[in-house]
């Protein structure tokens, strides 16, 4: 079996850990052993991320690293893992730390590939899938928040990711192609309103987003741009922190000061907004993506109680309960309805055939998607 190790042991690490555990033999790293009410799936172990020798020891026994470190410790990590010719990923939005690490992909015998999170990431993957379906296009416009489901306080923010990447996006300039030109613009600027599942939220620019969009997107579209969603006033509040007291210049401190103020929480909650407009057959049209998910009430009353009756073996109440849970979705002009917990499609599909499952236009069951994909590969 393979052997990964996955350093940084917070929300997202400990996330990348637990899935990697399911094809591979895995090692997680922290500078202390985080403090979970559930025992995880794969090896912990306390070391010091920044010591060469520790790191270098480590993974010259193991076959690829996947950083979810801050960004500022990637570059020393990055090139560890070129050195001993494994692969190298991390989740970082910093442009040096990754412009770094493209350089020494040049002469690596393994894969080296930054900016495998959220954003950079999924949200370029779900442009470029959109901007596919046209002939030309004209615009991207990618929006991403992971944000706190419950929000107080004149911020309405808490830290669901490294303090320090957040500032580092707020305050370095984003790359974005406006009428045809690439070039770097402010951030926390260009705001505008965005209403979601009837939640309004603030977007404004910020860094490191697009990963490489512009040099792919550069000379075939009119506009591509990425802004950070969050609720409303949080943009202003920063901008007064970070440009009129002029804590720009002090990172570190601004670090300790936002960290102190606005602890992680345990609920949070992601949305994505991805529009795409252009032309199929010399017709133009938009195509947007929003993510939708059931509302809290839903979520315990119908989603987690199917969960439960699936456990339990009662599959007919199960296959009642999730239906409020679909019919919110699709009220919400949900094209496609992912199916998040392996519990969720035998609710859906138990009393169905085979044939329906493969045929059905509606529902993505991640499980049914990987076999198929391995099947394919393999056959």
């Amino acid at each position: 079996m393979k052997k990964i190790v996955a350093l940084g042991l917070g929300k997202v690490g400990t996330l990348v850990g637990v899935l990697l555990s399911k094809q591979y033999e895995v090692i997680g790293v922290d500078r202390q052993k985080p403090h979970y009410d559930f025992q995880l799936p794969f090896k912990v172990i306390e070391g010091d991320v920044t010591d060469v020798e520790f790191m270098t020891n480590l993974l010259k026994e193991n076959e690829a690293v996947v950083s979810a470190l801050p960004y500022f410790l990637n570059k020393a990590i990055a090139k560890i893992a070129h050195d001993l010719g494994i692969h190298y990923f991390d989740l970082t939005e910093d442009i040096e730390t990754t412009n770094y690490i493209r350089e020494l992909s040049k002469t690596s015998k393994g894969v080296m590939a930054p900016q495998c999170g959220l954003a950079p990431g999924v949200i370029g993957i779900i442009g470029a899938n959109l901007a596919n379906e046209f002939t030309k296009v004209r615009d991207i416009e990618l929006r991403v928040g992971a944000l706190p489901r419950y929000p107080n306080g004149q911020m309405a923010y808490s830290f669901t990711w490294s303090p320090a990447g957040v500032i580092n996006e707020y305050i370095n300039d984003a790359e974005a192609i406006h009428h045809g030109e690439r070039k770097m613009v402010t951030s926390l600027n260009g705001f505008e309103y965005i209403n979601i599942g009837g939640l309004e939220f603030e977007a404004f620019t910020t860094s490191g987003g697009l990963g490489t969009m512009c040099e792919t997107y550069e000379g075939k579209v009119d506009t591509l741009n990425y802004k950070s969603i969050r609720y409303p006033g949080h943009g202003k509040l920063m901008k007064f922190l970070i440009s009129e007291l002029i804590m720009k210049d002090d990172k570190e401190t601004l670090t300790k000061i936002l960290e102190n103020a606005k602890p992680p929480v345990k609920e949070d909650v992601v949305y994505i907004y991805a529009v795409v407009e252009g032309w199929k057959n010399e017709k133009l049209f938009k195509n947007d993506y929003r993510l939708i998910t059931p509302s809290n009430i839903l979520q315990v009353k119908s989603v987690n109680r199917t969960i439960k009756h699936v456990k339990m073996g009662n599959i007919k109440l199960a296959e009642k309960s999730i239906k409020p849970a679909i019919n919110y979705l699709i009220k919400n002009n949900c094209k496609k309805i992912i199916l998040g917990c392996t519990e969720i499609p035998i609710a859906i599909f138990a009393f169905k055939s085979l044939k329906n499952v493969k045929m059905s236009k509606l529902y993505l069951d991640p499980n049914l998607i990987l076999a198929n994909s391995s099947m394919k590969k393999y056959r």
